[in-house]
């Protein structure tokens, strides 16, 4: 009785060659997702500085400080009436005035869409179109990878209130020049300086490695939030020196913008908002078959007499 020889066809088994409809599902898919993967460039210093230039001439064309002016003072106003009623916030006003670090990425939305506008040609686009990204259909993962900058946001600030703690004890201080010589002239206050600077580099660290390119992407390119957040650690691993000088960069002009009564702000964070486009725009090649989306329904005008019923559409009949 002959025996079939090795890889010879079996009555009733599918023969070598033949496609099976899932393995080939599977691989091209597999190869679209290749495809789709954005290329990352290796870029330098001098890439930075045109970002930082390209950013600084944004910001001239677009005057978006006057947003920042109304997002952060108001925040800052509370921060300053709770440290004149009370000093116990004194300890944390470090640690929340470099939080901006960690959460400008995502606040920076706006303006990355100013900057996506003026690219495509818009020379002058108004302030108030940044509330476009609000329709953008990537939306949602820009809101999660926020969500995400945020836990990390809250997990500082109650680190560094535990590094506190563990210096001085639960102990308040009774004033501002209190607090002051308590940090530079003892040694708790040099250890707290030494041990809470390191530790809010690494959470620095994270936030740049996950988000240095993420929401620029999402934005441009529409991608999942675990697809951005690859990304900009592949963007990060493969330009580590110029990534670390940005992200001193960054901590260098915040600490900056901050020094006289947080004035600097009103112009560093627009700054760098718009400078990370251009980063973007540095790191990543552009995309050669953009998909484009679908056009958007025209919305319906309704009069102003019809409120508060235009509300509630699915209760309005047809006439």
């Amino acid at each position: 009785m002959a025996t079939p020889y090795q890889g010879a066809p079996i009555q009733g088994a599918p023969i070598r060659g033949t496609p099976i409809q899932g393995n080939v599902t599977s691989l091209t898919q597999n190869g679209q997702d290749a495809a789709a993967a954005p290329v990352i460039r290796t870029i330098g210093f001098s890439d930075l500085h045109r970002a930082l230039q390209l950013g600084w001439e944004d910001f001239k064309a677009v005057p978006s400080h006057a947003i920042i002016l109304c997002v952060i003072y108001p925040v800052l106003g509370l921060v300053l009436a709770r440290t004149v009623l009370g000093y116990s916030v004194l300890p944390l006003l470090f640690p929340l005035a470099a939080g901006f670090a960690l959460l400008g990425p995502f606040a920076a939305l706006g303006l990355y869409e100013l900057s996506r506008r003026r690219e495509k040609g818009e020379q002058e686009p108004s302030a108030w179109v940044a509330l476009d990204v609000l329709r953008s259909p990537s939306f949602g993962a820009m809101l999660g990878l926020g969500v995400l900058l945020l836990a990390l946001f809250v997990t500082w600030v109650a680190t560094a209130q535990a590094i506190y703690i563990a210096a001085f004890g639960y102990e308040g201080a009774t004033g501002i020049s209190d607090f002051v010589t308590r940090v530079l002239t003892t040694p708790q206050g040099w250890w707290l300086i030494i041990v809470g600077c390191g530790v809010g580099f690494l959470f620095a660290l994270v936030a740049l490695c996950v988000s240095v390119v993420s929401f620029p992407l999402m934005l441009d390119r529409h991608a999942g939030a675990g697809d951005a957040m690859v990304t900009s650690l592949r963007a990060v691993a493969r330009n580590p020196v110029p990534m670390a000088a940005w992200g001193l960069i960054v901590a260098v002009l915040l600490v900056a913008g901050s020094l006289p009564f947080f004035l600097g702000l009103t112009v560093v964070i627009p700054l760098l908002g718009h400078a990370t486009w251009h980063l973007y725009r540095e790191t990543i090649e552009p995309e050669l078959n953009p998909q484009p989306l679908p056009p958007r329904a025209p919305r319906e005008r309704r009069p102003a007499a019809d409120f508060p019923a235009n509300l509630f559409p699915w209760r309005r009949k047809d006439s």
